[in-house]
Formats: structure tokens, C-alpha cells, sequence
């Protein structure tokens, strides 16, 4: 079985409260962490049609602040799938009241899908639809290759 990048694509809006701030009205990346893994679980799930668990949070890069009042987006994505892994990225935009979007994060993010016994199972291909997704695939093979060279090491 195969799915498109297009079937599992997950977009999550968020309203920055006084509660997702520290003291200069900037939000906490704790809260914009939480944010991202909701939208990769929600991408992976709809991706394996299982349940997922965060296995590891590979990149997390923080580009610009957020304040309160503003509206984020939380964009996710496959972008890689294994054989019971799944990487997923999520890109964070502010938007702005004109519609104007400005990225502050990217994170990429492994998921494993489980079975009804919290063991690891098999996830459908991916089949890539555009030459973006062709790129960003080959860039997960590059990033999983990078992932196990540096378990040798540890």
C-alpha cells in the first residue's frame, strides 16, 4: 500500500495566550515543542492509520520569536518513510491579519507507528507526487544515513 504526502498533511492554528508566554510576551519553546509533536502525531497517524509514538526529535531550529496575540501555523508533513518509521516536518509560521506568512521553525520529527500491542509495524510507501517531494525524500535518506553513523559513534 502506498499514500500520497498530500493524504496525511496536517495544519494546526494557534492563538498565542498570556498562559504560552515567559516574561517578555514571547512564547515559550516548550509550548511551541508540544505544538509541533501534536501536528507530526497527527500527520504519522493519518499517514500509518495507527497509533504513533515520538522516537526522536532530530532537528529542532528556531528561526524568529512569536508574542502573544499572534496566530501560528503549524504545517506538517511527510517527509520519509521506513519500514515502521516515519519522519515528519513541521514548519511554524506567524500569520499575519493580511494572510502574509512568515516561518519561524522547522522540525523534523521520527514517529513509529504501533499495533495494538505498542509494537512497531509496517507503515504504507510513500509516493511522491511533485519534485519537491522527490528532494526533501532523498534528504531523509541522507538525514537517516547521518542518524545511524551517529549511533556507531555513541
Amino acid at each position: 500500500m502506498e499514500k500520497t504526502v498530500a493524504q496525511s498533511y496536517t495544519e494546526q492554528i494557534q492563538i498565542i495566550m498570556p498562559a504560552d508566554t515567559n516574561g517578555y510576551r514571547r512564547l515559550f519553546g516548550g509550548r511551541l515543542m508540544e505544538w509541533i509533536d501534536v501536528v507530526a502525531a497527527a500527520v504519522a497517524r493519518r499517514h500509518s492509520n495507527r497509533n504513533v509514538t515520538t522516537a526522536r526529535v532530530d532537528t529542532l531550529e528556531f528561526q524568529a520569536p512569536a508574542h502573544e496575540g499572534d496566530a501560528l501555523i503549524l504545517a506538517g508533513r511527510i517527509t520519509h518513510v521506513g519500514k515502521t518509521s516515519m519522519e515528519v516536518r513541521v514548519d511554524t509560521y506567524i500569520e499575519e491579519l493580511s494572510g502574509e506568512r512568515k516561518q519561524i521553525n522547522r522540525a523534523y520529527l521520527i514517529l513509529v507507528a504501533l499495533d495494538e500491542n505498542e509494537r512497531p509495524v509496517e507503515v504504507p510507501r510513500l509516493r511522491l507526487s511533485s519534485y519537491e517531494e522527490k528532494v526533501e525524500f532523498e534528504n531523509g535518506v541522507k538525514r537517516r544515513e547521518m542518524r545511524a553513523k551517529l549511533a556507531q559513534i555513541l
